[in-house]
């Protein structure tokens, strides 16, 4: 692995350092004027930026202290599939405000019934002139309760195979005859919905790609979806990391109990070598190669380790980590409650295994039946 970003002179560097000085405290619809939220997105929403050139903005910003707007179902999932499949109506509609966090998105895929099977999903969708009339259900909508637009499947040909009679659709949030649920988890914490649909007449014009081609984009979608999730820190990339703990216990004068030792230097090397893969893969997309089964196996292995980030950091900490309130002790508290639904969302991990086994190492698939 051979990878450096390019020193200070840099004119990509120079650029933005430039802008910086004359936008210190950016707005979110500034960044996203200016390419930076997105930078490998095609022009006019993003640079064209190549994997260096993205690096470098990453840097430059982190370097200013400046934060690019959240909206990580838009932006992550929602907003590579439509830069893929979408019109060039839908693109200037929906695009701009999305990267600029004005409108929030959430993904309405699973299903009581249809989990880590999203094939199996029945919500339909019946076309009626230029409306499309949708009823069914979905479940742990995340952000449902706040989004303005969500990425809608939806059966549009129950007669077609299990995976050619799905339609994937720009569904408003505010729509007559949507019903949005809280789901309160063991954290305490209000980010799951259950969304109803009664009758919702959504326009024809919402419809992303062909009808009956959703099977293949929500593939985009849940392919950026698990490269997300799989983002560093223990926590899908929010954090706290491994190396976090260890300073922390550092900082507390160290563990002296020779299994909790033992358990340190395990979730260090554990996020050691995800580092290391995660640095693979950026390096192979610097120098414009495949970087092969990395991102499928990091995402694998980054889900059970921040379990066992929490599960040694719960231990740590006793009775007391336990306890709601602030600082450390409190970010672990909801790290323990929040880590077992790691190796579910995205994907469960049997799924990621699944896909290793059969895409990477050329399995044979499960039998049928």
């Amino acid at each position: 692995m051979n990878f450096a970003l390019p020193p200070d002179g840099d004119a990509r560097r120079t650029s933005v350092r430039s802008w910086m000085a004359g936008h210190p405290t950016p707005t979110g619809r500034e960044l996203a004027d200016a390419g930076y939220v997105a930078p490998h997105w095609p022009e006019p929403w993003g640079m064209g930026a190549d994997p260096e050139t993205q690096l470098i903005v990453d840097d430059e910003l982190k370097r200013a202290g400046v934060r690019r707007p959240t909206n990580t179902i838009g932006i992550g999932w929602a907003g590579p599939t439509i830069l893929r499949a979408g019109t060039e109506e839908q693109k200037e509609r929906y695009l701009r405000p999305m990267l600029a966090a004005d409108e929030i998105w959430c993904q309405l895929f699973s299903e009581p019934g249809a989990g880590s099977d999203l094939a199996s999903l029945t919500t339909r969708a019946e076309r009626d002139g230029d409306e499309w009339i949708v009823n069914g259900q979905k479940v742990w909508t995340s952000y449902a309760h706040v989004a303005k637009f969500g990425i809608l499947l939806a059966r549009t040909d129950p007669e077609a195979p299990v995976h050619q009679g799905i339609s994937y659709f720009i569904c408003p949030m505010d729509a007559l005859g949507i019903t949005v649920r809280p789901l309160v988890d063991m954290t305490g914490t209000h980010t799951f919905n259950e969304v109803f649909f009664e009758d919702v007449r959504i326009p024809a014009a919402n419809l992303v790609g062909q009808e009956g081609d959703g099977w293949r984009l929500a593939k985009v979608t849940l392919g950026n979806e698990r490269v997300s999730l799989s983002g560093a820190g223990a926590l899908w990339g929010m954090g706290p990391t491994a190396s976090d703990l260890v300073d922390e216990v550092k900082r507390s004068g160290g563990a002296s109990d020779p299994l909790f030792r033992q358990r340190l230097a395990q979730v260090w090397s554990e996020g050691e070598i995800l580092r290391l893969l995660r640095l693979r893969m950026v390096s192979a997309a610097v120098s414009g190669a495949d970087p092969g089964p990395e991102a499928s196996v990091r995402k694998a292995l980054a889900d059970e380790h921040g379990q066992h980030v929490m599960a040694l950091a719960r231990d740590l900490t006793g009775a007391s980590g336990m306890l709601t309130g602030v600082g450390t002790e409190a970010i672990y508290s909801f790290g323990f409650l929040f880590a077992p639904a790691l190796t579910i969302g995205g994907g469960t991990s049997e799924v990621q295994r699944n896909i290793i086994a059969e895409r990477t190492l050329g399995l044979p698939h499960d039998p049928a039946g």
